[in-house]
């Protein structure tokens, strides 16, 4: 049994709060980010007040109270699960063997707070996660392990984070913290040629440029299903794009229409051209409307063949 300190927030850091509880480890406390005015409560708040877990929320991890509180914990390890607040070295080093942090990405690639988008909106073929040592640059801090996961050509944001990254990282997290406390854990300096920083993917980047290859259209839907949803626009009205699928064309007689227009309009879905083929719409989002099939924003009539997008 290991006596820890969780900082985290939302539902990783709720499940991972979870994990070593049920495992008979000693939570002697929890670090969540205040929530903002009028937000719902953290998750992982509400578990740590159910369970019966001190919780400390502060504003900056880097105050004397932030400091003071996790002295006064005595705890083993520090456990960080997913989170956005800068723990600086004078905070993560007052465990007895220190912290440990959770990544959704193959550090040294993908630094940064949007990891697990960026893979797929590159087309990349694998990702998967790190544990590693917090140290005062992001994500830049010693290796202690890592699990790969196959991108397939069909995954999307949902699939990667919820089916595997996000399960993977519980069982990494124990596994590490297991490490560490035996001392059997190495701690490999991370290779700064090999590494790329991203900053946020949101809806800046998410917004469709149809004169791209289809591949990148495609990969941007996915990289953004389901957040922050890759969007163009219909007569001024934001059109978010979700699930999807691709057609290359492979003769120029093939080509349908112009960029960006809507060239057919089935009952279940519709396809719009980009360079290289069109992209098949199957959920989407019109406005302020819900996230629904295709079929209904067809059936509808609010999207019909020979309907531009992103003009």
């Amino acid at each position: 049994m290991m006596k820890i300190a969780i900082i985290g927030q939302q539902d990783f850091g709720k499940a991972v709060l979870e994990a070593f509880l049920a495992r008979g480890d000693q939570v002697a406390g929890v670090f969540c980010a205040p929530e903002k005015p009028g937000a719902r409560p953290d998750v992982l708040k509400v578990a740590a007040q159910e369970k019966g877990v001190k919780l400390f929320q502060f504003a900056s991890l880097k105050s004397d109270e932030a400091k003071s509180a996790l002295k006064g914990l005595n705890a083993e390890l520090g456990v960080m699960a997913y989170v956005l607040q800068f723990a600086p070295q004078d905070f993560v080093t007052i465990p007895k063997h220190g912290t440990i942090q959770f990544h959704p990405s193959l550090l040294p690639k993908y630094r940064g707070p949007s990891s697990i988008n960026w893979p797929l909106i590159r087309g990349d073929a694998k990702t998967g996660l790190t544990i590693f040592r917090p140290n005062d640059g992001l994500d830049e801090g010693p290796v202690i392990l890592q699990k790969e996961t196959a991108l397939s050509a069909d995954d999307t944001l949902g699939t990667v984070y919820f089916d595997r990254l996000f399960p993977m990282g519980v069982a990494a997290m124990l596994e590490a913290a297991d490490l560490v406390l035996a001392g059997k854990h190495r701690e490999t300096a991370q290779d700064e040629a090999h590494a790329s920083y991203e900053g946020w993917c949101r809806e800046a980047e998410a917004r469709i440029n149809w004169h791209n290859h289809i591949d990148f259209v495609y990969n941007l839907i996915r990289g953004c299903n389901p957040a922050p949803g890759a969007w163009t626009t219909l007569n001024g009205q934001k059109l978010q794009i979700f699930d999807a699928g691709k057609h290359p064309v492979r003769t120029f007689g093939a080509v349908k229409g112009k960029v960006g227009e809507v060239v057919e309009a089935g009952a279940t879905s519709f396809q719009v051209t980009a360079q290289g083929g069109r992209i098949e719409v199957l959920r989407a989002k019109l406005g302020d409307g819900k996230k629904v099939a295709a079929a209904d924003l067809l059936g509808a009539g609010q999207i019909k063949a020979g309907m531009l997008l992103g003009s």
